[in-house]
């Protein structure tokens, strides 16, 4: 099962916007993967697999105060041509 839904990327530290980047899923998608994924990994993870434009990689989603946040690698961002507070569209499978 997948969704498609489109998040704004931000900052762990707007200090350093280069270092650690994320999107946070929207609500109702976080609640999709919260009740239908398997066994979670470390530190309550999901397992997904990711599509944003041409980029598709395996990575982890993690509990975060507003759902489920989903880091996006330098190597993404770059391929991309990604920055802090871009929306973009995202794609997301259960790994």
């Amino acid at each position: 099962m997948g969704w498609v839904a489109q998040a704004e990327l931000w900052a762990w530290r707007e200090d350093r916007p280069d270092a650690w980047v994320f999107l946070t899923l929207p609500a109702e998608m976080g609640e999709d993967v919260r009740d239908l994924a398997g066994p979670r990994t470390g530190f309550g993870s999901v397992p997904v697999v990711v599509t944003i434009g041409a980029t598709t990689w395996r990575t982890s989603v993690f509990p975060s105060a507003e759902g489920y946040a989903l880091p996006l690698k330098r190597a993404v961002r770059r391929a991309e041509g990604l920055e802090v507070g871009d929306v973009v569209t995202v794609e997301v499978e259960l790994a």
